[in-house]
């Protein structure tokens, strides 16, 4: 199968029969052989009816139902398990994505040899000050953070070699970071191709302002997993070294100015200071032990020399 095209949705049922038929024209038109998985995140209009209705056309659409409304990342999660297709593509249901961008997607990963190509949405239709400014200032922070030079991270729009989706797993809110995600699980090959981006025909968007909070908070996330996921004693004893190393110079201090008759001790707010660093230096280097235990005893911790055993053969 050439393409995988996984759509998640919710709430979407007005335009799903407008992108099917859209999707259908474009690859026919490139005689792809294809497969379109519909991801329905717990839709409360007619969206799973339509989806069923569609595949029961088409032998080539697919769907999946939650029970409940999971998110984004769940959605493109359970399709990324299901995708047959040497190319995933991934896009959004509400039209804003153009399915004629797709010929040019399939062609810079199976000829160009990226592993992920991202959108450019770089001229958008959207409110400059509730997404396009807060959008810049999320892109511009994670590009430089990650060292990915992306322009829009949570565009939509993506696509990916078969194996890319297959060694990733996306979770919480993390699919504005997959670029990220994949470069962390050795897909370093990331490129990027500007797209049209639509104004919105129906319904309403489904992201409010909180995004952005959430956004820079699954970005910290990511960005601690991806540096000390695998040895987290690195970071905490760090740290807690550092903290008790800082509160026992105040105590010797503290001791010798008692010794000396300078100060009481027990009147002295550098004490209990020296205290507090200690207990906290301590506290954090038993964090990263433990933690470290926890890596050590995961079934992933050498997840690359299983993959190597698996090339080899």
């Amino acid at each position: 199968m050439d393409i995988s095209i996984v759509v998640p949705l919710f709430n979407e049922d007005e335009s799903l029969p407008h992108l099917a038929e859209w999707i259908t024209r474009v690859m026919d038109e490139n005689h792809f052989t294809y497969e379109v998985l519909m991801i329905d995140d717990g839709s409360k209009d007619h969206s799973w009816e339509v989806i069923e209705r569609l595949a029961a056309e088409n032998s080539c659409y697919k769907g999946v139902k939650f029970r409940r409304n999971y998110g984004k990342s769940a959605a493109l999660n359970v399709g990324f398990s299901h995708a047959q297709g040497d190319v995933v593509i991934t896009m959004d249901a509400d039209l804003q994505d153009s399915p004629d961008e797709i010929p040019e997607l399939y062609r810079m990963i199976k000829e160009e040899g990226y592993d992920l190509v991202s959108g450019w949405k770089k001229k958008r239709y959207d409110s400059k000050l509730a997404k396009n400014l807060p959008s810049k200032l999320f892109n511009a922070t994670t590009r430089r953070m990650s060292g990915i030079k992306l322009h829009d991270f949570n565009c939509g729009l993506k696509a990916y070699r078969h194996d890319v989706v297959k060694s990733i797993e996306v979770y919480g809110e993390m699919h504005r970071y997959i670029p990220v995600i994949a470069k962390w699980a050795g897909f370093t090959k990331i490129g990027e191709k500007v797209v049209q981006h639509r104004k919105r025909e129906f319904g309403t968007t489904k992201f409010g302002m909180n995004r952005f909070v959430n956004g820079y908070l699954d970005l910290i996330s990511i960005m601690f997993i991806s540096k000390f996921g695998k040895q987290p004693m690195h970071f905490f004893g760090f740290i807690g070294s550092f903290a008790f190393l800082l509160g026992f110079v105040a105590f010797v201090v503290v001791a010798i100015q008692k010794i000396a008759g300078v100060i009481y001790i027990t009147k002295s707010a550098y004490f209990y200071l020296s205290m507090f660093f200690m207990l906290l230096g301590v506290l954090l280097f038993v964090t990263g032990f433990l933690a470290e235990l926890v890596c050590r005893n995961s079934s992933t911790r050498n997840a690359y020399l299983i993959e190597k055993e698996l090339l080899d053969k």
